[in-house]
């Protein structure tokens, strides 16, 4: 028989030695366990795997709110520029903007027509799926097409 370590008191009964062996073979049976757990090296990949996706997924859902946020103050910043833009205009130049307007949407589909009889159809249809692409990206263009609004105007006025 071995000796038992020295920080263990002996047993003094039969009984207090079984609790003793039952207690060790307790500790003994977690250790294997764990260690059994840590070779398992599929498990512990696809847990790895399972909270790098959960991060991913809520870092992806922090950032979809940040530039939402971001594309509604520069929406609203843009619409304001413009409005202030418009309000600076004379009469007669918002007169002439609102004519040449009228003559741009009469060419627009005027061409639009024209398209439609000479263009061949898997052109049309291309070109039918990039502007349902545009339509269903709507906020996101105008929120691009605001900010560069924007950087215009300030290098614009840093100019002058």
């Amino acid at each position: 028989m071995t000796q038992p370590p020295h920080d263990e008191p002996t047993a003094s009964s039969p009984n207090e030695l079984r609790e003793q062996v039952e207690q060790t073979r307790e500790e003994l049976g977690q250790t294997v366990e764990a260690l059994a757990a840590k070779t398992d090296v599929k498990a512990r990949a696809q847990e790895k795997a399972a909270e790098v996706k959960e991060q991913a997924a809520a870092k992806a859902d922090e950032l979809k709110e940040q530039a939402s946020a971001k594309a509604g103050e520069l929406k609203a910043k843009a619409t304001g520029l413009a409005h202030q833009a418009q309000d600076r205009l004379p009469d007669p130049v918002k007169d002439k903007a609102a004519h040449a307007a009228g003559q741009a949407k009469a060419k627009t589909a005027q061409a639009g027509q024209l398209w439609e009889e000479k263009v061949p159809e898997p052109v049309r249809q291309k070109t039918a799926q990039g502007a349902q692409l545009a339509r269903d990206n709507r906020n996101l263009l105008l929120a691009a097409a605001g900010a560069a609004a924007v950087v215009w105007l300030v290098c614009r006025r840093r100019k002058g």
